[in-house]
């Protein structure tokens, strides 16, 4: 899935909405208006046009006519200091009527500098049209010394300038588009001919060829080029992941040779739940490890240092894959008839793996340490030894200190009533599930499905539904399920496929009746999905009135 999607999880658990509408608060435009920064509430001032779009509040000088493309300006800030920023730019902005546009409430500035926000949109807060190239350098120097100090994240497309929260980069001002690489329409420029191009807005700074930057721009030029690994002995061979937080590299310690992986956070970027930024959660996870020193399930801190404002972390090299990508490259049932003998083989793959993983959170456990974040994707494996490694320890905290989870992947994220250890036991859980039908993601929504997945994986794979019941009953505490085996949901179908044989004895069982008797149309089973008709009827209904 695009990272980039979950912005559009906040409205509703079930439903999609842009963020800036599920951020709006009960009353209407009154209560919006409420949940404003004080700087925009209320009307424009006389002689201003004041309009909505998305995630923007913008404001304009009437009768200004801006270019269409040119040096624009973009301003960051942190949630701490966002309002005396607004304030400070909106009040230069109306005194020397230049046109801006705002993120104008708090939620919304979070969800933009959020882990896994767009990396390329990511910081920018407010942003400054300048009226002309010419009066490009005036307006930016003003900015720069009316926020000199100020903290804020850096805006990965554009060029910083000075001391605090003040970027730019050439692009469009107008709302003018052409065709990308992929065919689909993207914003544009105008080349030197009057032909339209896409206006780049990825995570780095660019300038088009045939735009030459104004001289006062070439000490913050020279300040950028500056900043690089220089002296430190450490060289990067290739990135592994990138997040609006920071990347993660795979590089070389140049003095011995060895492969490292270094971990980058960005200052005020990256946000969690609980508002820490990346530098705050790689410290936690320097924390962590340093005090799970000495156990081979986890990676040794070999170093840390900062670069630019950027920190990072080395860590040792772990081989292998992440559990996630070892599972997608051997999973039965990805092909068409799998045979008995591979289910079988996946079975024991799967008891050996997560018997493992379960010894390498006890021994976690063991040192006072929650990791809070326990996936198949932050477990690496070592097809050549069979061996398992504990990554990503960012969320981790000391165990006495019972806190509640803040950073979560959807398919194990725990309960709110979970604290402590017991949020890595339902990840384990999960994981006990997952290894032979990853569909724990609707827990989220029913975890009264974990009955359900276990009986499915009982039918398909040579495990028993005894064996799953201590994982059944760990993801259903709390429910209020009296027996967490007997538990029901929708009556099983054919959507999970069995071993394909011509011994009709081994074919998936046919559902009696104590379990496949159909609930009345919209009773929380929902249609009988046996029946057709009924089962379309239901999901056309679901649709029109979502």
């Amino acid at each position: 899935m695009n990272p980039e999607y979950a912005a559009y999880c906040q409205a509703d658990r079930r439903f999609y909405d842009a963020p800036h509408r599920a951020l709006q608060p009960a009353g209407g435009a009154g209560g919006e208006e409420l949940a404003f920064y004080p700087a925009v509430r209320g009307a424009a001032p006389q002689g201003w046009t004041r309009s909505r779009r998305g995630d923007w509040l913008s404001y304009s000088p009437d009768g200004l006519r801006l270019p269409p493309q040119g040096w624009k300006l973009h301003i960051s800030a942190a949630l701490d200091n966002a309002d005396s920023v607004l304030e400070r730019v909106v009040t230069h902005c109306l005194a020397h009527r230049l046109a801006f546009k705002c993120v104008p409430n708090p939620g919304l500035l979070a969800l933009r500098n959020a882990k896994y926000a767009d990396r390329a949109g990511s910081g920018k807060f407010i942003t400054v049209y300048p009226p002309s190239d010419e009066a490009f350098p005036e307006v930016c120097t003003a900015l720069m010394e009316l926020l000199d100090g100020e903290h804020g994240p850096y805006i990965l497309s554009d060029l910083r300038c000075g001391n605090g929260p003040v970027h730019t980069r050439y692009g469009a001002f107008a709302a003018r588009f052409c065709s990308g690489p992929d065919g689909r329409p993207v914003p544009a420029v105008a080349d030197p001919r009057g032909r339209l191009v896409p206006d780049d807005r990825g995570p780095a700074f660019r300038i088009p060829s045939w735009v030459t930057p104004p001289g006062f721009l070439a000490p913050h030029l020279e300040a950028r080029a500056a900043v690089g690994l220089g002296d430190l002995p450490y060289t990067v061979e290739k990135a592994l992941h990138f997040s609006n937080g920071g990347g993660v590299y795979l590089g070389r310690d140049t003095r011995t040779g060895e492969q490292v992986v270094l971990k980058e956070a960005r200052p005020y970027a990256g946000l969690a739940a609980d508002g820490a930024d990346a530098v705050a959660r790689l410290d936690r996870e320097r924390t962590a490890l340093e005090h799970l020193a000495g156990l081979e399930c986890v990676p040794e801190v070999k170093d840390a240092f900062e670069v630019g404002d950027h920190h990072f972390l080395v860590l040792q090299y772990m081989p292998g894959a992440t559990l996630n990508t070892v599972f997608a490259r051997r999973f039965p049932l990805a092909r068409r008839h799998p045979s008995p003998e591979l289910l079988a083989a996946h079975a024991a793959w799967a008891e050996d793996v997560h018997g493992q993983v379960e010894r390498a959170v006890e021994a976690v456990h063991a040192r006072g340490i929650v990791i809070s974040d326990l996936h198949m994707s932050n477990v690496m494996v070592d097809e050549e030894s069979g061996r398992i490694a504990l990554l990503d320890f960012e969320a981790a905290f000391p165990a006495a200190d019972r806190r509640r989870q803040i950073v979560a992947n959807p398919a194990f994220v725990a309960p709110a009533d979970r604290r402590g250890t017991d949020i890595d036991r339902y990840a384990l859980a999960c994981l006990r599930l997952a290894l032979y039908l990853p569909l724990t993601t609707l827990f989220g929504i029913d975890r009264t499905k974990a009955a359900g997945l276990a009986r499915d994986i009982a039918r398909v794979f040579p495990v028993t539904e005894e064996a799953l019941r201590p994982a059944v009953a760990e993801i259903l505490r709390g429910t209020g399920e009296a027996d967490a085996t007997a538990a029901t949901d929708a009556p099983p179908h054919a959507a999970v496929p069995g071993p394909r044989t011509s011994d009709a004895s081994t074919a998936p069982r046919t559902p009696d009746a104590a379990t496949a008797a159909p609930g009345p149309y919209g009773d929380a089973a929902g249609p009988d999905l046996r029946d057709w008709p009924r089962a379309r009827e239901a999901m056309a209904d679901a649709i029109a009135a979502s």
